[in-house]
């Protein structure tokens, strides 16, 4: 129909009419279902992993505004979650674009805004990764209070890094995106949800959060929560978490790639290392 006009125009048999009202019919595609040269044995384009690493450097321009060489994240220190303030209680929808930013931000439920929070060490109001840029500056881990379906829509990492980066240590929500939940875990970030959903409502945006038992963390087990609110009245909830113990473990040591680096420096990692190139 497209091309002629005719739902019957078979593009294998019939002809077309051009402008000039001549004849012609199209050619069928064609394409090789191999390689005319054969494929590449890789001999000489396989580049082989360094025997020593140590000496390798990336080199990143100091100057970049773009760029930016990472160190590890810390492991976890032992401790509980003690009075760590809330960055932000989100209301409603809140999405990896929301996030790590490609749109608008999330709705602050304190004053109905987007991208307008309260530093409670300033008392000054500032934008979302501003204020938890501060929050680091000052050695101050966070938390963030968040709503049904946390982390939807793309599955892009940064959305975890991110929050990691800007000294974030978990997300309590109503319940999380499946992958940003995973992605959550690897970057070393608690990511816990209300057993009562109806708890969402108990925690103000100016109250403490602290997070006890952590030495016990463990798969199907929950996670006190201990809310001291702006009057210094304290509540108690329970958060669930479907941490398993490899992810525990990612933790523990401040992320999955931490984790993963320990084990290859291990024994049982070189072991295995040497094994897999013979």
């Amino acid at each position: 129909m497209v091309l002629s006009g005719d739902l019957r125009f078979n593009p294998l048999t019939d002809s077309l009419t051009a402008a000039d009202g001549s004849k012609f019919k199209l050619e069928a595609p064609t394409g090789d279902n191999l390689p005319s040269k054969g494929f590449d044995p890789g001999v000489d384009t396989y580049q082989e992993p360094p025997k020593d690493n140590e000496s390798l450097k990336v080199d990143v321009d100091p100057k970049s505004n773009r760029l930016q060489l990472l160190e590890p994240f810390e492991p976890w220190d032992g401790k509980d979650f003690i009075d760590f303030p809330i960055l932000i209680k989100i209301k409603g929808k809140c999405t990896t674009d929301h996030i790590s930013a490609a749109g608008p931000c999330a709705i602050n439920e304190e004053n109905n805004e987007a991208n307008k929070i309260k530093n409670r060490l300033t008392n000054e109001w500032g934008k979302v990764p501003d204020t938890a840029r501060y929050y680091k500056s000052k050695n101050i881990p966070w938390i963030v209070i968040g709503d049904e379906n946390y982390g939807e829509g793309s599955s892009r990492e940064h959305a975890a890094l991110e929050p990691r980066f800007l000294g974030g240590r978990a997300i309590i929500v109503k319940s999380f995106a499946r992958i940003h939940e995973t992605n959550l875990k690897k970057q070393g970030l608690l990511a816990l949800t209300f057993d009562n959903p109806d708890d969402y409502d108990k925690i103000k945006p100016d109250d403490k959060i602290s997070l006890i038992g952590l030495n016990k963390l463990a798969p199907n087990e929950p996670v006190e929560c201990r809310i001291k609110h702006s009057n210094g009245k304290t509540e108690t909830i329970k958060l669930n978490h479907t941490l398993n113990e490899s992810q525990i473990e990612w933790f523990k040591a401040g992320s999955a790639l931490n984790a993963m680096r320990t084990f290859f420096a291990s024994k049982k990692g070189q072991k295995m290392i040497d094994k897999a190139t013979g």
